[in-house]
């Protein structure tokens, strides 16, 4: 089967009227660190040069938290992807499974030319993508859903294996002589995080447990794992599962007086500076710019020329790639530009 008719098996034409995209209305949550609403975004950081295909309208709907600043590199990514493809952007998102594929069916209703969609809880989203592929809408998954997206019928799927990313981390844990470490779960049933520390699991010889909290409540978070360091004094590593979280866990530690080190996953600007310090020793990154970028771009690429990464079988990988005190140096420059 060529690539063309491998992608109308999936049930993905070409994307409907471009008319009926001028209407668009999605409601979603702003951002949690620019506060902009989920409406039309230009992107000012756009490589030189525009495309000059006919307007496109995309929706990109993740499952961001309030006050989770990661998804503001996927967003900044997807934004330069845009403005450099004549794309109308549209982005909402909820953490609330339910809620988050009603924001699906709000694109599919406004007949959007595309759909980039993360797949954290992706049972929730299963009958809301199959209404996707009947309406010919092509759709894309990025961040979260690895495992999942072509058995959701999804046409291509940028980010990291989080199961190899965890196993990753436990080997460095390992080197590093971990003996006890705490797997800090800030969103249940998120799938994605759930992979990260079974995979840390499957690779640390030393003894590991999971800690949930509640990731849209920050002094929760922090009384939390502070809570925990003082009932066992023993740990000797806390392992986040993104930037913001780990910088509170440096703050339990500070304030229990822990000797307890702080590894994390995913980057942010303020990250690289606690890793030059030497508060963080390191961090996963899966380059979520490039999450967002690709994610946007490949919907314009299967629309104007019918190109789609991976054939449809196989994932775009961004990750995972360390960084410590060797590297970060570089790396900080792109992470104050919000690239990394």
């Amino acid at each position: 089967m060529d690539r063309s008719s491998h992608a109308r098996s999936r049930g993905f034409a070409p994307a409907l009227a471009l008319a009926a995209a001028a209407a668009l209305t999605l409601a979603g949550c702003s951002s949690s660190s620019g506060g902009k609403k989920a409406d039309e975004e230009g992107g000012s950081g756009a490589s030189a040069g525009k495309a000059n295909t006919p307007r496109m309208t995309v929706a990109l709907v993740t499952h961001q938290a309030a006050g989770d600043t990661f998804w503001d590199i996927v967003r900044k990514g997807a934004e330069a992807a845009a403005a450099k493809d004549n794309i109308k952007l549209v982005y909402s998102a909820n953490p609330n499974a339910g809620d988050q594929a009603n924001l699906v069916q709000n694109a599919i209703d406004q007949k959007v030319d595309g759909i980039a969609v993360t797949l954290a809880k992706p049972d929730a989203l299963r009958s809301v993508l199959g209404k996707a592929e009947k309406a010919s809408i092509p759709v894309v998954g990025l961040n979260s859903g690895l495992a999942d997206w072509k058995k959701l019928g999804l046409m291509e799927f940028f980010g990291q294996d989080e199961t190899v990313a965890g196993e990753a981390l436990g080997k460095r844990l390992n080197e590093d002589g971990a003996k006890k470490a705490v797997c800090v779960i800030h969103e249940q049933g998120n799938v994605g995080l759930t992979q990260r520390c079974d995979g840390v699991k499957k690779t640390f010889e030393g003894s590991i447990e999971n800690l949930y909290v509640n990731g849209t409540d920050m002094p929760s978070v922090k009384s939390t794992v502070t809570a925990k360091l003082k009932q066992d004094d023993s740990i000797d590593h806390l392992v986040t599962l993104g930037a913001p979280f780990a910088m509170t866990a440096v703050q339990s530690v500070e304030e229990t007086g822990s000797k307890a080190k702080v590894a994390t996953f995913d980057l942010n600007k303020e990250l690289t500076g606690a890793i030059e310090k030497g508060d963080i020793e390191f961090a996963v990154d899966q380059q979520p710019y490039l999450q967002g970028y690709l994610a946007v771009d490949g919907l314009w690429l299967y629309k104007n020329n019918g190109n789609y990464s991976g054939g449809g079988e196989q994932p775009v990988l961004t990750g995972p790639a360390f960084v410590d005190k060797s590297n970060v140096k570089a790396v900080a420059e792109f992470a104050a530009k919000g690239t990394r």
